[in-house]
């Protein structure tokens, strides 16, 4: 056998082997999964008084705790009566800025089939890996006011799709500053859609909150960012992370720099509140390093830990959120 035909065999046996222990390469179509997606923005807008009560009374019996979440936190009209609730959506519905969200939202998700299909692919993929998972019951897209992007019930998904405008579009761009900063805007990308969702499910139903140092913390949304990729293993890796390709590069190029900075400065044990909300929460950047860097790098870490764990151990995404963080941690290694 000839030394090109060695390489040639050597090749593709890593290859198939590579495949066979990607652990995110299943095929889910075999698996039965049902959602009910509800278009809350549309119910509330479009009906007129008489169907608009109706619609109302039968949400707070099928979709309490999201219709709850959108008609008392985003539009702030609480349990009221009938009368005052149709007045009160009717004031809404008659706001200048307002309309103009409506219209801007009918423009860009007149169809959201789209989105529907993906989420509920994304829902099967997980479920793949989590047989007896917890899954929604329904999802709803609808107008949060700018207040959130998608947030999880016990059973229901919210996601404020005017969140998913774009942060070119005219109305984005009249948020006040003061409140909507530059990075928020930029973050109200189509892009996101699909996998907020997912994530905001996986954190709220997958991975618990337990964590009291950063070190935890770290481990804590690794796991989260892992599943997440799992319900959508195709799709680029910084949509997975929420960066844009340039910063999902920087956090790449630099995650030898920011483990040491963890190091040096004795931060992964700490249990300081504000050094977990810098390393883990949205903003500008990371604070306390480079401005140019991206925010939550401590999330980008925690995935790549888990990403090298997995990589080492043959275990099951379920086994996976059992495993205590500092053996994640032992087996993380990184080189300059």
């Amino acid at each position: 056998m000839t030394l090109k035909k060695i390489y040639i065999i050597g090749i593709v046996s890593l290859f198939l082997f590579s495949c066979k222990n990607n652990k995110l390469d299943i095929d889910s179509s075999n698996v039965n999964l049902s959602i009910n997606y509800v278009n809350l923005d549309s119910l509330i807008t479009k009906s007129d008084s008489k169907n608009l009560i109706q619609n109302h009374h039968r949400l707070q019996k099928e979709m309490t705790e999201i219709y709850e979440y959108q008609i008392g936190y985003c539009l702030g009209i609480g349990r009221v009566s009938d009368t005052a609730f149709v007045n009160s959506i009717q004031q809404f519905k008659n706001d200048p800025f307002i309309k103009r969200v409506e219209n801007r939202i009918g423009e860009k998700f007149n169809n959201v089939s789209i989105y529907k299909e993906h989420i509920t692919q994304g829902f099967k993929n997980l479920k793949f890996h989590f047989p007896n998972g917890k899954t929604p019951t329904s999802i709803a897209f609808l107008n949060s006011l700018f207040r959130s992007n998608a947030w999880s019930t016990s059973k229901e998904i919210g996601i404020g799709i005017e969140r998913y405008l774009g942060a070119n579009t005219d109305v984005v761009k009249e948020l006040p500053a003061e409140s909507f900063f530059d990075w928020v805007k930029e973050g109200m990308n189509v892009e996101y859609l699909e996998r907020d969702a997912l994530c905001s499910w996986i954190m709220t139903h997958y991975v618990p909150e337990n964590e009291t140092n950063l070190a935890e913390g770290i481990i804590r949304w690794g796991k989260i960012i892992y599943l997440t990729e799992a319900a959508f293993p195709n799709v680029e890796k910084n949509i997975i992370i929420r960066y844009s390709p340039e910063d999902y590069k920087w956090a790449e190029e630099n995650e030898f720099a920011f483990w040491k900075y963890l190091v040096d400065e004795k931060l992964l044990f700490n249990n300081n509140e504000r050094d977990k909300s810098n390393m883990l929460n949205d903003g500008p950047f990371t604070i306390g390093l480079p401005e140019k860097g991206p925010d939550r790098l401590g999330q980008f870490l925690g995935w790549r830990m888990i990403q090298i764990y997995m990589e080492k151990n043959d275990i099951s995404l379920q086994e996976l959120i059992k495993v205590p963080y500092n053996e994640i941690l032992q087996a993380y290694e990184i080189k300059e």
